[in-house]
C-alpha cells in the first residue's frame, strides 16, 4: 500500500527589519498628516512633490529586477572578467567602471541590490577574496550617485529645487562626480584590492556567461538603453522609466510570464519614502529646521559650501541621507545653488561611515549576509569613514571650481 506523503511543514513568515521600519514610518507619517501635526497644506504639497518620484522609483526598481533576471548583469560581469585577461588590476578598473555606470544610469539602490550578488558570485567563481568586490559596489553606489538626477532620489529633489534640467544638472555636477569617483577608486585600490590581490596579481578567467533566454536578454538590454536615451533627450524621468519598463514587460509576458509577480513592486521602499517625507516635514515644523539652520550657518562662498557638505555628511551618518538632505534643503534659500549642491554632495558621498547612513548601504549589508560574505567590520568602517571625509571634501572643492 502506498503511504500518503506527510504534510509539508508550514513556513512562518518573518518580516525583515526594513519592512518594519517602512511600516512604522508610513504609519507615523499618516498619523502626522491626519492629526494636524503637519498642516493640510504642507501635507498636500509634500504628496504632490513626491508622486512623480514614486512613479520613477517603482518603475525603475522593477526594470532593474527584470534586467537582472534576464541575465544582463551576469553577462556584463563575466565579460568584464574575461576582458581583464586574468589581471587583477584590470579587473579592479572594470568592476569599478561597471558599478559606476550602473549607479549613474539606474540609481544607487540597483547597484546595491542587484550588482552586489553578481560580483560576489564572480568572486566565488574566480576563487578570489570577496571583500574587495563587495566594497566596490557599496562605495560606488554612494559616491557615483551625483551625476544624473536618476542616480539618487536626493538628486531628483535637488534638481527640482534649483530648477535645473537633467543635462544642466549633469553639467554642473560632472567635475564633482569625477572627483568623488577618483578618490573612491584610489582608496578602493590601496585599502582593499591591492591588499587582497591573489598571488602574482593573476586569476583564471571564467567561461562566458550565456543567458538562459537570449531574446529576453536583448529585450531587457534594449529597455535599459531606451531609458538612458530618454533621460539624455530630456524626457521626464518617470515617463522614461515607465516606457522602458513597458517594453521589458512585453518581453516577459511573451517569454516568461511566470516571472511577473506583485512582489517585484518595491512596496517597502515606496512606504519608506512616503513616511519619511511626511515625518521629516513634520519634524521641520517643530524645531528640526532651526537645529539644522544652526549647523549650516549663514556663511557663503567656500566656507559656506564646505560647511553645507560637512553638515550633510554628518547628519547622513547620524540618521540617514534622505532625511538629512530634506532637513538641510528646508532651511537653505532656493537661490543658493552652491550650498544646496554642496549639501547634496555631503548626503550622497558622505553616508558611508555608518551602516544605516543610506538605504543602499543597508541593502548592501543585507545582500552580503544573504550570500554568507562577512566583510571585516572594523576595516570597513575605518576605510569608509576616510572615504566619506576625503570624498566629500574633494567633490565640494570641485563644485567650487565650477560655481
Amino acid at each position: 500500500m502506498k503511504l500518503a506523503a506527510p504534510p509539508e511543514p508550514s513556513v512562518r513568515w518573518h518580516p525583515h527589519p526594513l519592512d518594519l521600519v517602512a511600516v512604522v514610518l508610513a504609519v507615523a507619517g499618516a498619523g502626522c498628516a491626519l492629526s494636524g501635526l503637519l498642516p493640510r497644506a504642507e501635507t498636500t504639497a509634500t504628496l504632490h512633490r513626491i508622486l512623480p518620484l514614486l512613479l520613477f522609483l517603482g518603475t525603475v526598481i522593477v526594470l532593474a529586477e527584470l534586467t537582472a533576471v534576464a541575465g544582463v548583469f551576469d553577462v556584463l560581469a563575466s565579460r568584464l572578467s574575461i576582458a581583464s585577461r586574468g589581471r587583477w588590476a584590470a579587473l579592479f578598473l572594470l568592476c569599478g567602471g561597471l558599478a559606476t555606470l550602473t549607479t549613474l544610469v539606474l540609481n544607487l539602490d540597483t547597484t546595491a541590490v542587484l550588482l552586489t550578488p553578481v560580483l560576489l558570485a564572480l568572486a566565488r567563481n574566480l576563487r578570489v577574496p570577496a571583500g574587495p568586490l563587495a566594497v566596490t559596489t557599496v562605495w560606488l553606489a554612494n559616491t557615483a550617485s551625483l551625476l544624473l538626477p536618476v542616480s539618487n532620489l536626493t538628486n531628483l529633489l535637488a534638481a527640482d529645487r534649483v530648477g535645473l534640467t537633467p543635462l544642466a544638472y549633469a553639467e554642473r555636477m560632472a567635475l564633482p562626480q569625477l572627483a568623488a569617483v577618483a578618490v573612491t577608486m584610489a582608496l578602493l585600490w590601496y585599502a582593499w584590492w591591492r591588499r587582497d590581490r591573489p598571488a602574482g596579481g593573476r586569476f583564471v578567467p571564467p567561461a562566458p556567461h550565456v543567458p538562459a533566454d537570449p531574446v529576453l536578454h536583448r529585450v531587457a538590454l534594449a529597455g535599459c538603453l531606451l531609458f538612458v536615451a530618454g533621460i539624455l533627450a530630456g524626457v521626464e524621468i518617470g515617463l522614461a522609466s515607465a516606457v522602458a519598463l513597458a517594453l521589458v514587460l512585453v518581453g516577459f509576458v511573451v517569454r516568461s510570464p511566470g516571472t511577473l509577480r506583485l512582489q517585484l513592486v518595491p512596496v517597502r521602499l515606496l512606504l519608506f519614502v512616503v513616511g519619511l517625507f511626511l515625518v521629516v516635514q513634520t519634524l521641520g515644523q517643530h524645531g528640526l529646521d532651526d537645529l539644522v539652520a544652526r549647523l549650516l550657518g549663514a556663511d557663503d562662498g567656500a566656507l559656506g559650501a564646505l560647511r553645507a557638505g560637512s553638515t550633510g555628511a554628518l547628519l547622513a551618518n547620524g540618521v540617514n541621507n534622505l532625511p538629512a538632505y530634506l532637513a538641510g534643503e528646508a532651511v537653505l534659500p532656493t537661490t543658493d545653488h552652491t550650498r544646496l549642491l554642496a549639501l547634496l554632495i555631503g548626503t550622497n558621498v558622505g553616508p558611508l561611515a555608518a551602516p544605516w547612513a543610506s538605504l543602499a548601504t543597508l541593502l548592501w549589508f543585507e545582500r552580503c549576509r544573504a550570500a554568507g560574505v562577512a566583510v571585516p567590520l572594523t576595516r570597513f568602517v575605518l576605510t569608509s569613514t576616510l572615504l566619506a571625509v576625503t570624498g566629500t571634501l574633494a567633490a565640494v572643492g570641485a563644485l567650487l571650481l565650477v560655481s
